[in-house]
């Protein structure tokens, strides 16, 4: 059986249940997806990972075309991917977690990963089934006089980066560095990518203070991968298009996965990870705290990117947000993350943008928007001041998610960037808040917090369930519109109370929606027919 495929738009694609042909890969810095780590896909019957090329070059999504191949397409059900010298991971059935080597890396060694949870929504990205043709080295001890090679490294990613080649791997070794390096035009091709990150079997390398770890300028078909990043003092990890606000092509096809960022800034808006005009992206496995300060910095702050896909990362005791997208940012999914204290909006669909730095620069004809078509999917999101925020977003989506205990608001439907200089900007609308848990208490102010300049009326709220812990008989929302298929003051009965998946006996297990949605559960299962409400199918 092949597998059925979900395109979420230029450079990647879900894949739901299929058999699989045998893929081991040997030497590549292996993403988790496919059971490396908990939370990869399980397989359905046969062992294997195979990927397939998808269409390349000429797509187009929200006007964002351009040369270069498309993402691959991963089967789904795969098997544990082990990088060389490993035996390909067992074969899964939807059941257990994977327990795969969460630091493999162009050197390989790898142990295998066992097959992970759920047969859909495997991630698939250009790097898999790729690698490295050449290594260069980088260690504590080395120097900008080095080759790369094992006896005369480099001293930084910077001075390697300056003699990497598509198909070059560049591995930091053990130890720590020092932040501050700057990285110009370090591109790869489709075939050919190039690797940033730790050695397999090695402590992970960190990154140390300074302005930021690194700054990335215009790359392209590069993997950022296993770093720890901390203590810097403007952002964690910068990625730009370098100005370039007009050309797509500028940044693009960039995996960022198994990072570790934290303790940036704290004095404001620093963030995480900063990406700016970077279109054909993928942020996954990684974790994100403590970063910016007085209400302002993100987890991942988004301006003016495109076909994005956020998964399986954690956010904690963040400032602002978890994850922003604005400035023009579209066709974003953040999907199967767990956001604890994330700050004043653990999600910020939208926001506030100074006119010159939108990407695509803004139309002086034609309405623009903040944020468009912005998807925050099987996501649990535990307290904070609010989980969504539509903040002058159109066509965005907040579903099958599971939101606990926000301290002031669940929902908030907000206009910051308002018409004018020239420049008209349509309303926060045509938002969908769908098969949603919203567990509250008595220090919620109200469930949906309506701004003026918006149009809340064009919203839809759809099938959530609304329990309020402390007041169960009170758990009736106040929303902008009239709501059809509300589950109210019902225990949403959590199975577990670390994770918040529901058993089937929950009032939440097939309430919800057919909304169609073939990426899966918060464990990447698939959903049910009806879905059960929440970010987990009933299990």
């Amino acid at each position: 059986m092949r597998a059925a495929v979900v395109s979420l738009g230029l450079g990647f694609v879900l894949t739901s249940a299929g058999a699989c042909s045998s893929d081991e890969v040997s030497g590549i810095a292996a993403s988790p997806e496919g059971g490396a780590s908990t939370g990869g896909a399980s397989g359905g019957g046969a062992s294997g990972g195979g990927v397939t090329s998808s269409a390349g070059g000429g797509q187009t999504s929200g006007g964002f075309g351009g040369s270069g191949a498309g993402g691959l397409v991963g089967s789904s059900g795969s098997a544990g991917r082990a990088s060389a010298g490993g035996a390909s991971g067992s074969v899964g059935d939807g059941g257990g977690a994977g327990t795969g080597d969460a630091a493999k890396s162009p050197e390989g060694g790898g142990a295998p990963g066992d097959a992970g949870v759920g047969a859909c929504g495997v991630i698939a990205t250009f790097e898999d089934g790729k690698s490295p043709t050449r290594t260069l080295h980088v260690t504590t001890g080395g120097s900008a006089q080095g080759d790369g090679s094992t006896a005369s490294p480099f001293g930084s990613i910077e001075q390697a980066a300056a003699a990497a080649t598509p198909g070059t791997a560049i591995v930091l070794h053990a130890g720590t560095y020092a932040g501050g390096d700057f990285v110009t035009a370090l591109q790869g091709t489709a075939d050919t990518p190039v690797w940033i990150g730790g050695a397999a079997g090695e402590a992970r390398p960190v990154i140390d203070g300074g302005g930021e770890a690194f700054h990335l300028v215009r790359p392209r078909y590069l993997v950022v991968h296993d770093l720890e990043v901390s203590n810097t003092t403007d952002n964690g990890i910068n990625c730009d298009d370098g100005g370039r606000y007009a050309d797509a092509d500028a940044a693009r096809f960039v995996v960022f996965r198994n990072l570790d960022i934290h303790d940036v800034g704290g004095s404001g808006n620093q963030d995480c990870l900063k990406l700016s005009g970077l279109n054909d992206f993928w942020v996954l496995d990684s974790s994100f705290a403590r970063c910016g300060g007085a209400a302002s910095g993100s987890g991942i702050d988004h301006v003016g990117c495109h076909s994005g896909m956020i998964a399986r990362n954690q956010f904690t005791d963040l400032s602002a947000n978890g994850v922003q997208a604005k400035g023009g940012s579209e066709n974003i999914e953040i999907r199967r993350n767990r956001m604890t204290r994330a700050g004043e909006r653990a999600v910020n669909l939208g926001g506030s943008t100074g006119t010159e730095f939108f990407r695509p620069p803004l139309s002086t004809t034609a309405p623009n928007v903040e944020a468009r078509d912005i998807r925050v999917i099987a996501n649990v999101i535990e307290g904070g001041a609010s989980a969504v925020a539509f903040v002058g977003c159109v066509d965005c989506v907040a579903e099958q998610n599971t939101i606990v205990l926000p301290a002031t608001w669940a929902v908030r439907i907000l206009q910051e960037t308002l018409t004018g200089g020239g420049f008209t900007f349509l309303e926060s609308q045509n938002g969908h808040f769908v098969n949603n848990i919203v567990v509250s208490d008595a220090g919620l102010r109200v469930e949906v917090n309506v701004g003026a300049g918006t149009l809340p009326s064009s919203f839809e709220f759809r099938n959530n369930l609304w329990y309020d812990r402390d007041d169960p008989s009170g758990s009736a929302p106040t929303l902008p519109v009239t709501e059809s298929g509300a589950v109210i003051g019902q225990d949403p009965g959590f199975s577990n109370q670390s994770d918040f998946s529901i058993a089937p006996s929950s009032p939440a297990a097939g309430a919800g929606a057919a909304l169609g949605d073939g990426g899966g559960d918060y464990d990447g299962r698939c959903w049910a027919a009806p879905p059960s409400i929440g970010a987990f199918e009933a299990k």
